[in-house]
């Protein structure tokens, strides 16, 4: 097995460089747990991620977590994910932000709307149909 370079971040996750399946399916793994899942809300086990976060800035908020989450359809593109799945993670972004923008309760259907999770969803169904050697076990 060939070694897949890998460049180690400053939180020490290792998040490789290259340009093969595995290696495009663990950024965008670790960009979903950034955006969804980063964080614990203190006294709950509900987690949290920087869409919430980012998202409670009028305006600017749900613009740079939309720019954020189209890093994962570009990753996803990059797959050659076909162009109808990669609209519909388009529109999952969409709606996340049409919805974030609405002030208070737009900043509590993003607690709840994880576009996403939904849109690793779709990537993985992908590669676990196309690239099966990327499948990982998860527990």
């Amino acid at each position: 097995m060939t070694e897949r370079p890998t460049r180690l971040r400053p939180m020490g996750i290792e998040i490789p460089t290259g340009t093969d399946p595995h290696s495009i399916r663990r950024r965008i793994e670790a960009m979903e747990q950034l955006l969804e899942r980063s964080f614990v809300i203190p006294g709950t086990r509900y987690p949290v991620g920087l869409d919430s976060i980012i998202g409670l800035i009028p305006v600017v908020g749900d613009a740079v977590t939309a720019a954020l989450a189209g890093y994962i359809v570009w990753e996803a593109k990059n797959l050659g994910i076909p162009r109808w799945k990669l609209w519909r993670m388009i529109g999952n972004i969409a709606f996340d932000s049409a919805v974030g923008a609405i002030p208070v309760a737009g900043d509590a259907f993003d607690l709840f709307y994880k576009s996403n999770s939904k849109n690793l969803r779709i990537v993985k169904k992908h590669l676990d149909k196309h690239h099966p050697q990327t499948m990982v076990i998860e527990g």
